[in-house]
Formats: C-alpha cells, sequence, structure tokens
C-alpha cells in the first residue's frame, strides 16, 4: 500500500509538472515527464495522447504517427483522429489524411479545417471551396480572418489552373495577404494591369503592417516580399518586359529565400526566358528545380511545366538520350497531353530524321483524335520543310474541323498557287462555300441570308478565279455576290467583263445597269488639278523648246564646248629629253625587262642584324623538336588535331604557350613606332 501510494503520489507530481510545462510552451521537457508516466502505467490513453501531442509540437511528426500506430488498441480512430490526420498530412501522405478525416465518426471544427487543407492539397478545388464557404458560416472566432485568406487562395487557385471564372465573394482585402490572392485570380483572367496594381498594394500592407508585428526577422521580410516580387516579375513576363523580369527574378535568388517552391518557379521562368540562348545559365538554374521538397510545394501543373523545359533544356543541349528520357517519361504519365510528343518529334527533327518524326506524330494522331489537329499542323510544318508542299495539303485538308477556317482556306489556296495547281485551290474555295451555305442552311430554316465570312470567301474564289484566266468559272460567284448587293459597281463591272467572253449578249444586257456617266461625274477641279505641283512637272518635261530658250540652251552649249581641259600632272623628276618606258603602265613583272628579286644567300634566316639572326643550331636547342617533350597545341586543320582521346586540357582552360614573348614584342613595336615617349 505504500508503494503504491508513493507511485500514485509520484504520478500526480509528474502530471503537474506536464501541465506546468504544456502551458509554458516548454514540450520537450514535458515528453519527458510523460514518459515517466507512461513508465508506471504504460496503456494510459491521456499519457498516450499528450506524449503525441508534445511530438508534433516538437516537430517529430514519423514518431507521432508511429505511436499512434502502436497503439491502435488504446488510441482510437475516435481518440485521435485529428493527431493522426495531421501527422499524416505533414508528412507529404495526402490520400492517408483524406482517409483517417473521412472514416471518424465525429467532425469536429479541427477535423473540417483540415479537411479543408487536405483538399486543397489534391487540388479538389470545388470541395474545398464549400468546406470553407461551411466552416466561415458555422464558426465564430479568431480564426476567421484566416479562413477567409485560405477561401481567396482556393478561388485564385481554380482562375489559375482550371481557367473559371471567379464569383465575387465580398471578402474585404483588409490583408496583404487577401490582396496577393486576389491578384492571384487576376492573373488567371489575364488582367495583368490590375494585377500589378493589387501586389503593389499588398506591398504597402505588408509594410505597414510591419510597424505593428513584434519579433519579425528580417530574413521573415525578405521572404514575404520575395513572394510579392516573383509574382510582380511574372507579370512582366507575360507582358514581354523580359529584360526587367529577369532583373527582378535574379534579385530574388540573390537573398536565397528558405522557400524552396518560390525558387523553383523562378528558375523556371529564369529557363524560359533563356530559351535556347544561355543555357549554361539555364543549366544552372535547373538545379534549384531539383531540390528536395519541390514536389509537395507546387501544383501538379506547375511541376509538369518544369519537366517540359527539362526536356526542352536537354534538347536545346544536344543531350538526346536525357531529352528521349524525359519526354518518354512525360507521355507516360500523361498520355493524352501533346507537348511530349512534339517535344520528341523536334529531337528526331534536330537528328536528321524528318520521316520518323512525320511517323511518330501521325501515331499520335490515330490515337488520340481528339489532339489531331495541332498534331496534323506540325505535320504540315514539317512537310513544308522538306519542300513536300502538296503533301502537306494533303494533311491539312484531312484537318475536317479547320476547312472552312477562312485562315485555312487562305493557307491552302496559297500553297496550291505555289504549286501552280489552280484545280484543287479552286476546289478548296468550293467546299468552304459549300459548308458555310449547309451550315447557314440549318440555321436559318431554309433562309439563305449570307453572312460576312461567306461573302468574303465568294469574293475571294471570284478574284482568284479572274486573276487565273477562269472568267467562265467566276461567272456564278459574280452573279451571288450581284445578287446580294445590287448597287454595287465593281462586282457588275467584273460580271460584265466575264461574260463578255462567254456570252456577249448577256454582257450587253448587264451592261444597261451600270449607271450612266452623269451620276458617275466627280466634282473636280480641273484648273486645280492642272496647276498642281506634279501636273506642272509633267508639262514643263513634256513640252517642247523653242524660240529664245532653244536659243538660251544653244548658247549654254556652246559655253561648254569653249571650256578647257586641265593639264594633267608631271611627276616630279620628269624630263622633257627623255623618251618615257612605253611599257610604264604594265605592271613590274609584265615588262620585258623584268628579271625577278634577287635571291639572297642566307634565305633561311630570319631577318637582318643582331634581333632577327639565328645560328646554325637553333634547331637542335629547341626543345619542341625533341621526341621527349609533349605535343604543343596543333594549328586547326593540322594532322595532330586528329587525336581524340588524349588528355590535354582544352584551349580556353590553358595559357597559350608563347604569349608573354608575343607581347613584349607588341610592346617593343609600339615602343619603336611612338612620336611622344616619357
Amino acid at each position: 500500500a505504500t508503494a503504491a501510494g508513493g507511485g500514485a503520489g509520484s504520478a500526480a507530481a509528474l502530471w503537474s509538472e506536464v501541465n506546468r510545462c504544456g502551458q509554458n510552451g516548454d514540450f520537450a521537457r514535458a515528453l519527458k515527464s510523460v514518459n515517466k508516466i507512461l513508465q508506471i502505467s504504460k496503456d494510459d490513453v491521456t499519457a498516450l495522447q499528450c506524449k503525441v501531442v508534445c511530438l508534433i509540437q516538437n516537430g517529430n511528426f514519423k514518431e507521432a504517427l508511429g505511436v499512434i500506430n502502436t497503439h491502435t488498441k488504446v488510441l482510437t480512430s475516435d481518440v485521435i483522429a485529428f493527431e493522426k490526420a495531421y501527422c499524416e498530412y505533414r508528412l507529404n501522405r495526402i490520400e492517408n489524411a483524406l482517409k483517417t478525416i473521412q472514416s471518424a465518426s465525429q467532425q469536429t471544427d479541427k477535423l473540417k479545417e483540415l479537411y479543408g487543407q487536405v483538399l486543397y492539397r489534391l487540388e479538389r478545388y470545388d470541395d474545398c471551396l464549400a468546406a470553407y464557404r461551411d466552416l466561415i458560416r458555422n464558426s465564430q472566432d479568431e480564426y476567421e480572418e484566416e479562413r477567409k485568406t485560405n477561401l481567396s487562395a482556393v478561388v485564385a487557385a481554380q482562375s489559375t489552373w482550371e481557367k473559371v471564372m471567379p464569383e465575387d465573394l465580398g471578402l474585404r482585402e483588409a490583408t496583404y495577404e487577401l490582396c496577393y490572392n486576389s491578384a492571384c485570380a487576376l492573373i488567371g483572367q489575364g488582367k495583368l494591369n490590375e494585377a500589378m496594381k493589387k501586389l503593389q498594394k499588398a506591398e504597402a500592407f505588408f509594410l505597414f503592417a510591419l510597424v505593428f508585428l513584434q519579433d519579425v526577422t528580417e530574413e521573415d521580410i525578405e521572404a514575404e516580399l520575395a513572394i510579392i516580387h516573383g509574382q510582380m516579375a511574372y507579370i512582366m513576363q507575360l507582358q514581354g518586359r523580359t529584360e526587367d523580369a529577369l532583373q527582378l527574378y535574379n534579385q530574388i535568388i540573390k537573398l536565397k529565400p528558405t522557400d524552396v517552391g518560390l525558387l523553383a518557379v523562378i528558375a523556371n521562368n529564369i529557363i524560359t526566358i533563356n530559351k535556347d540562348q544561355n543555357v549554361f545559365d539555364s543549366k544552372k538554374k535547373v538545379k534549384l528545380t531539383n531540390a528536395e521538397g519541390v514536389e509537395h510545394k507546387l501544383s501538379k501543373k506547375q511541376l509538369q511545366a518544369i519537366e517540359f523545359n527539362k526536356a526542352l533544356l536537354a534538347m536545346y543541349t544536344n543531350q538526346a538520350d536525357q531529352c528521349r528520357k524525359l519526354s518518354a517519361s512525360l507521355q507516360s504519365q500523361s498520355p493524352e497531353h501533346l507537348l511530349p510528343v512534339l517535344i520528341q518529334a523536334a529531337q528526331l527533327c534536330r537528328e536528321k530524321q524528318h520521316a520518323k518524326a512525320v511517323g511518330l506524330l501521325q501515331d499520335f494522331a490515330d490515337q488520340h483524335p481528339a489532339n489531331a489537329a495541332e498534331i496534323k499542323l506540325t505535320m504540315a510544318q514539317l512537310k513544308i520543310a522538306q519542300g513536300s508542299v502538296t503533301k502537306a495539303c494533303m494533311i491539312l485538308r484531312s484537318i475536317e474541323e479547320l476547312q472552312h477556317k477562312p485562315g485555312m482556306v487562305s493557307a491552302l489556296v496559297t500553297m496550291y498557287s505555289h504549286e501552280e495547281d489552280i484545280d484543287s485551290a479552286i476546289e478548296v474555295f468550293t467546299q468552304a462555300i459549300q459548308w458555310y451555305q449547309q451550315f447557314q442552311a440549318s440555321q436559318t430554316r431554309g433562309a439563305n441570308p449570307k453572312s460576312p465570312v461567306h461573302l468574303s470567301l465568294i469574293r475571294e474564289a471570284a478574284n482568284f478565279k479572274l486573276k487565273h484566266g477562269r472568267k467562265k468559272e467566276a461567272i456564278s460567284d459574280l452573279e451571288e455576290l450581284w445578287k446580294q448587293n445590287p448597287k454595287d459597281v465593281h462586282t457588275l463591272a467584273q460580271l460584265i467583263s466575264a461574260y463578255s467572253l462567254v456570252d456577249p449578249e448577256k454582257a450587253k444586257v448587264l451592261s444597261k445597269h451600270l449607271p450612266s456617266s452623269d451620276t458617275m461625274s466627280l466634282k473636280v477641279d480641273v484648273d486645280a488639278l492642272e496647276n498642281s505641283h506634279g501636273a506642272t512637272y509633267v508639262r514643263k518635261k513634256a513640252g517642247k523648246v523653242t524660240g529664245d530658250n532653244q536659243q538660251k540652251e544653244q548658247g549654254q552649249g556652246d559655253v561648254k564646248k569653249k571650256k578647257k581641259k586641265k593639264k594633267g600632272k608631271l611627276p616630279k623628276n620628269y624630263d622633257p629629253k627623255v623618251t618615257p618606258d612605253p611599257e610604264r603602265w604594265l605592271p613590274m613583272r609584265e615588262r620585258s625587262y623584268y628579271r625577278g628579286r634577287k635571291k639572297g644567300k642566307k634565305k633561311d634566316q630570319v631577318g637582318k642584324g643582331t634581333q632577327g639572326s639565328t645560328t646554325a643550331g637553333s634547331s637542335e636547342l629547341d626543345a619542341s623538336r625533341t621526341a621527349s617533350s609533349p605535343p604543343t597545341s596543333p594549328r586547326p586543320g593540322s594532322a595532330a588535331a586528329v587525336s581524340a582521346t588524349s588528355n590535354v586540357i582544352p584551349p580556353r582552360h590553358q595559357k597559350p604557350a608563347g604569349a608573354p614573348a608575343t607581347k613584349k614584342k607588341q610592346q617593343q613595336k609600339k615602343k619603336k613606332g611612338s612620336k611622344g615617349g616619357w
């Protein structure tokens, strides 16, 4: 009994110690007391709960989850559902956390809050929005501002990733977090100028809030501002202000923020700005996207975009195997996505395997008909690059949903005209016009009004036929246009011109519809027109010169004839008594008396005098000629440059041989030719 009483007394003291440490926030010391209690009573439910809470507060989520899983009989889901789900959430086991929350018998406010966070991480934004609305409606505590912030974050995510038009939730932008989320939603809608103003407002709110915040370090301030500035730089990039965006991105990286997600996004954006230029900088930046924990900080679309850019960077840096590996991995993750197969095709084109690239694209188009249009456009581009314009036209005409589009019709007609296939070009016009006729008939229940696009196609078809001498085929199109607008004189004139070659009588009948010359007269001031600068210039130029003007011109001609020609300059050593050399105008080598240059006896010497002289034994003293000396850097194109297995340091890392001597020689030359001096 005494021993039992002593144990109970020590347990009570330990519990009071746990309570005191918990209130002071000293959870490490509280954990020690809890462990002592569990030594006395290992299945104490309260002690086990306290131990789990202490471990969570100390950041030991894995150990806390281990305690829960070890004592499942005591710590049932009803008792510790929130703690278990929270540990799973922090360990990035999001699916497990969702199951734990859904299996709880009672949905407390804490579980509902965590449920909203889990849904956000799973990118189930509609369910998340409903969960936070329910929380805000049924909760009244000091965390209402945080819930509104989370709600605005969900709306921003919907606008950015799902392109959903956000509804006005009536949230008052009283904090910088709400302003920031509102700016993100505006970016998703493409309202970049408004988004920039919101971000500037968010920055002002944050700087103002610092006045009332205590114990805020410089690192905390820089981290918060880095997020805002990163979004500003992204807007600049979208606006085409790439230099400003790049400067701001680099400033953020220099600050070395601890947020790996922010660094990964900024590095990815810099890579997109660099494109196929400055690849060495891109290879440095891509390392930031591989940091540990990045996959838990970014959305699926962000991670996917980063992987796409890695594959493109591998292609730009001629890492063909790496590019194929990354694009194949992306295709296995998203079989219906276009970019992986386009990257693979681009890599094959860089390797001059155009036929294989077209085959790859064709297989993808057959397997995914929904995305076939964009793939076939790429195939047509490859065929054009190969010079197969006719095959490219066949591919384009196989895209049924684009056949009637004005842009497609224009492209096909241009390509067929280039190939001088006028019949096929006219067929393209005919098919497009028929499509619009059928579509409008179905929309207007038998009525036949012509849309502007339809009339424009008929007009272009008629002009094309007239241009290529197909006036007989253009008549039906011109009649249709004139029927739609009988006051169109230009169309009527074209119609009469076409009929004049086919049916002259019909042309005469139609010519009666032309307006009379009185109605066609224009109010033109003839005197003003004749006195204009252009008309005066033409009249003076065209007019004949007669009378005094002609005599003046003849007189001027006489004066010009009397002008004496200037005497040519004679050389200084000219002697009139000596006959000039008749071959003086020929080059020296072509003159009859040229005997060539006198060859010196010492042709092996470099030059004259002491500076350029060499000794007969110089070749023996030259270390580069000995067998034991290492080979020097070969000249471009020399046989020594063929060796690819040598371990010589590349030239850009090597100090050029003889560089000091060259520099010294240049200095001597400069000194010799200088005029001033010290």
